[in-house]
């Protein structure tokens, strides 16, 4: 596909041996490292490309990873996959810089869109026009779809966002999904990532 690799952080072998068998058959060069320390040991030799990691993981995390690689000032484009994942977990990713972030199980199709996006992002990316359509797109809200949109970006469930907007969770998953709908995000991480980008 091309010369750069993904390298595949997950101290779980069988989770890891698979995954790394499925972006091999899909014709990614794979690299493989038992833990995000084995990782960072490496990462003045690690050739370019983008990193795929497990969240909960002994010794150091899947996110103490994503921030440690920023403080490194590594460049390497990071997809997130959990098996435990919720809604702040995922804010907090995205917030820290991630592609994407994936819940177990997930489709082939999935991680392979994400890892695309994120062998694609280039370290200076021509935005202007994304940000434009991002923009245009909160214009259609509603000002309680905003303030929902508000309460997931800042990471709060469900429950809490009902509780501070006075309103029942279930109206909110309601809200939730029409400003999905008119954001034209396809997931809670595509609603983050686009929102993030007009607002830092």
């Amino acid at each position: 596909m091309s010369d750069a690799v993904v390298h595949v952080v997950d101290d779980d072998a069988d989770a890891r041996d698979s995954l790394a068998f499925l972006l091999e058959t899909a014709d990614f060069r794979v690299r493989t490292y038992a833990s995000a320390l084995a990782f960072l040991s490496e990462l003045s030799e690690v050739e370019p490309g983008c990193v795929i990691t497990d969240v909960r993981m002994p010794g150091m995390t899947g996110q103490e990873l994503v921030r440690r690689l920023k403080a490194e000032g590594s460049a390497l484009p990071v997809v997130m996959i959990t098996g435990h994942g919720d809604i702040p977990m995922a804010v907090e990713a995205m917030r820290d810089g991630v592609v994407d972030f994936i819940e177990k199980p997930f489709s082939e199709a999935r991680i392979l869109a994400a890892l695309q996006r994120a062998l694609a992002a280039a370290p200076q990316p021509t935005v202007s026009d994304d940000q434009a359509q991002v923009l245009a797109r909160m214009e259609t809200l509603s000002e309680r779809e905003r303030q929902v949109l508000d309460g997931v970006v800042a990471g709060h469930p469900n429950k809490i966002i009902a509780r501070d907007l006075g309103i029942s969770p279930r109206t909110v998953e309601i809200y939730r999904a029409k400003l999905m709908s008119k954001m034209h995000a396809d997931n809670l991480a595509a609603l983050v990532r686009m929102t993030l980008s007009v607002r830092n």
